[in-house]
């Protein structure tokens, strides 16, 4: 087994996050009143997506984008709201969303079975994804938790690696696998890092990036197998 240490993304890797997003968003307009729900929804979860690729490529802070988004979607349909405020109602109804995408348990039942030290390696809030990992019934696979939040970097910097190495007994790169569905945070993050890659991509996706995986992936079955083989 040439690989050790597996460093698992979280959103749409192990969680689903568009299920949470779902619940936490139809929770927040409703209690703004918005009569509208999915019209907002439609706006929001495309802009949220394209604020959170500025934050990768550092055109925004991580402030900037948490404070902003929600005074934004307002905006667009012309009311004035404080940003911040909601922001944090937000965030508490999300933390307390737990779904994960099927499978998940299974997968890292299995990995823990063949001896495999399992992390998280994640982009986020810390509050939301502990709280999302706590509800989720995941945290118990993990030997440790990283979120960019408390490492005060992110994927797919070199330096979140490198945090991440300095608190992982006996770690090295070789013997470590990043691991996620994201080419331009999971992917090129491992290729800056200097770290194999595992592309999980259920959905079939073209890699338009210049991010390179070293194996690519399209089940959790895909994912057991490749592994075996190694």
């Amino acid at each position: 087994m040439p690989y050790k240490f597996l460093l698992f993304d979280l959103d749409h890797t192990l969680l689903d996050f568009d299920a949470a997003e779902d619940v936490a968003l139809t929770q927040l307009l409703k209690e703004e009143g918005v009569a509208d729900i999915q019209a907002y929804k439609d706006y929001y979860v495309p802009m949220n997506k394209a604020l959170w690729k500025d934050l990768e490529q550092k055109k925004i802070s991580k402030q900037e984008l948490v404070n902003t988004r929600f005074s934004r979607l307002f905006a667009h349909f012309g009311l004035e709201k404080e940003g911040s405020f909601l922001a944090q109602r937000y965030q508490f109804y999300l933390a307390q969303q737990g779904q994960t995408l099927s499978g998940a348990h299974e997968l890292l039942d299995s990995l823990i079975e063949r001896d495999y030290d399992l992390y998280a390696a994640t982009n986020g809030i810390t509050a939301i994804q502990t709280g999302r990992l706590a509800q989720s019934g995941l945290a118990p696979y993990f030997n440790q938790v990283f979120i960019s939040e408390q490492l005060q970097t992110q994927k797919p910097d070199a330096l979140f690696y490198e945090k991440i190495g300095q608190q992982i007994a006996g770690f090295s790169k070789e013997k470590t696998l990043m691991i996620g569905d994201s080419l331009t945070a999971d992917i090129q993050g491992g290729n800056n890092a200097g770290i194999d890659t595992i592309w999980y991509n259920p959905h079939h996706l073209e890699n338009h990036t210049q991010a390179q995986p070293t194996y690519e992936v399209h089940s959790y079955q895909d994912l057991l197998d490749c592994l075996d083989k190694l």
